[in-house]
């Protein structure tokens, strides 16, 4: 636990280090403003609730989360200080533990900032603030699957934007896996046991039951053991290619 928590020291205090972490906060939250208060019709829909404000974070967080996780390893192989982190007396899980929990510690940071929103609704209305609370925490647990795909993606490659393409591209599979357009192409020749698996694993599927404020322990296990599953995945790349 103690390496752990030194190599997630030094990954969050390395995203304040530079504009990076400032100028994602920016943009997060102007996007969240826009998205909230503009698209989703937020006073034209008349009601005290923050689901304009949930509904479009599958979305904003496919562009934003792969921007945050594709420096997370393929930086540190390019300069070389992978090298450096791992000659430190700290397992493979460790190192990767560490450095994931400290992005997802700095995308917790990023969903608190969004605070006026619900203090806005909170003014103009009286929400049910049970639900928004699980719908912050249905929206933390997505955006770490987010992450955990992004990190694993970003130690296969030196190149960052080649980590931020296929991150965009294997999340959007994520999203997309319950949509009936994507169901339609397994509906006419796969049974529906297949079309059931594929359709459990969409995002959208487990995560619209948690903006709605019900809680689901089936939900958070999908997200959790998607999160595992892709650090241990992550943990292996990087010690077969921490040679290259």
């Amino acid at each position: 636990m103690r390496n752990i928590k030194v190599v997630f020291k030094r990954e969050l205090a390395g995203y304040f280090a530079t504009p990076l972490a400032y100028v994602f906060l920016v943009i997060f939250l102007i996007l969240t403003g826009v998205f909230t208060f503009y698209l989703g019709g937020f006073f034209e829909r008349e009601q005290a609730d923050l689901q304009p404000f949930f509904a479009f974070h599958p979305w904003l967080y496919l562009f934003l989360i792969p921007a945050l996780s594709m420096r997370l390893w393929a930086e540190e192989r390019k300069s070389g200080t992978v090298e450096l982190l791992l000659t430190l007396p700290l397992s493979m899980t460790q190192a990767v533990t560490g450095k994931f929990l400290a992005a997802w510690c700095f995308t917790a940071i990023a969903l608190a900032l969004t605070f006026p929103i619900w203090i806005t609704v909170n003014y103009l209305g009286t929400p049910d603030n049970g639900v928004i609370f699980t719908g912050y925490l249905g929206s933390l647990l997505m955006a770490g699957a987010y992450l955990a795909i992004g990190a694993c993606i970003s130690a296969v490659t030196r190149n960052q934007v080649i980590a931020f393409v296929v991150s965009v591209t294997v999340c959007l599979g994520f999203v997309l896996a319950g949509f009936p357009a994507v169901l339609d192409v397994f509906a006419g020749w796969a049974p529906q046991a297949l079309i059931d698996t594929v359709s459990s694993f969409s995002f959208l599927t487990h995560y619209q039951g948690m903006s709605r404020g019900i809680i689901d322990l089936r939900d958070v296990i999908f997200f959790g053991s998607l999160i595992a599953c892709f650090l241990a995945a992550n943990a292996l790349i990087v010690d077969l290619k921490k040679a290259d």
